[in-house]
């Protein structure tokens, strides 16, 4: 499953994002992570792949990126034909609400990433980049287990805007087929 982030920031911020809370509902999907939160704490020891070939990888010592520093599964049905698609077609919507970024994260490594937002279209858009042993949603409790489905670790479909580094709304799926909460019609509402 794949997670998509939105960041506002000032000038002095450097890039953070997160996703997830259920509209409506008094409860959450048991993700640490709740409105408010401050996604540098926590995540602290976490670093993330920007998606690339692995030609960049190679060039740049397979670096990876501190969630300090920037801020779901890649091919599956609703990440491919719902979720991502949903943030590129209201990029526009997004920009001009001010978001500097709309930021996509899936647990897998970056080159799967980069090969994804290529077959999808969305590398002009969107950013990627790959939770490639799920850290990053282990720290904020939104890893999911699906073993029985064949897919491994994964991460919960969520979607978050985060502004200076502060969570400012979260939403959580249900279940992981579901596309109900985490798409950009919602969190543009939220915004």
């Amino acid at each position: 499953m794949a997670s998509n982030i939105l960041k506002r920031a000032t000038s002095s911020v450097l890039k953070s994002r997160v996703e997830s809370f259920l509209i409506g509902a008094s409860r959450r999907s048991y993700a640490s992570v709740a409105v408010g939160t401050d996604i540098v704490s926590a995540a602290p020891d976490v670093s993330l792949q920007k998606a690339r070939s692995w030609d960049e990888g190679v060039s740049s010592n397979f670096s990876t990126t501190s969630v300090k520093d920037i801020f779901k599964g890649a091919y599956t049905g609703v990440c491919s034909q719902q979720h991502v698609p949903s943030y590129q077609k209201n990029i526009d919507k997004f920009k001009a609400k001010g978001i500097d970024s709309v930021i996509c994260v899936a647990v897998n490594d970056p080159y799967v990433l980069n090969a994804w937002a290529e077959k999808l279209q969305a590398k002009d858009a969107i950013e990627f980049y790959g939770d490639f042993d799920g850290n990053f949603h282990k720290s904020l409790e939104l890893g999911k287990d699906l073993s029985v489905a064949l897919l491994g670790p994964r991460s919960q479909r969520w979607s978050a805007y985060v502004v200076d580094g502060k969570v400012k709304s979260l939403n959580v799926e249900g279940a992981p087929s579901d596309f109900k909460v985490s798409g950009a019609e919602v969190i543009l509402e939220q915004i």
